[in-house]
């Protein structure tokens, strides 16, 4: 299960792995205070990205294609999150204000259909041995 959470919220037991997905650390927690197990800066759409997104020269939509295309382009800073989504639950850490339209809100979809175009395929019963003759 993949969740997302806002930064400033308090950790539970069913958080699972914890991963701040922010390049910048949120202005209003210290260090100390928020409980992680990863950052992972890297996976963050680019600065311009959400510069752009942040000023509304772009709309979610718009954004979302984005940063859709530079997770194809950088499949090494988010493949280990598929993993952790595997094994449990992850909570994707952000610290936007919008809880609807946010990059951890598109990266935990992006994680999601990934997860499901790696699932094993399974194949339809074959029934040609119970027709010899055919």
């Amino acid at each position: 299960m993949i969740q997302c959470k806002r930064a400033g919220e308090p950790a539970r037991g069913e958080d699972g792995r914890r991963i701040l997905v922010d390049r910048e650390w949120p202005r209003h927690c210290s260090r100390d205070s928020l409980p992680l197990d990863q950052w992972l800066p890297d996976v963050a759409p680019s600065i311009d990205l959400h510069k752009a997104f942040a000023a509304g020269e772009v709309d979610f939509g718009q954004f979302s294609a984005a940063y859709r295309q530079q997770l194809i382009a950088r499949p090494e800073h988010w493949w280990a999150l598929l993993g952790y989504a595997q094994t449990g639950t992850l909570t994707l850490v952000f610290a936007a204000q919008n809880l609807l339209e946010n990059h951890a809100v598109v990266l935990a979809r992006w994680l999601e259909d990934e997860l499901d175009r790696y699932q094993e395929a399974s194949s339809p019963v074959c029934y040609r041995d119970e027709f010899p003759g055919y």
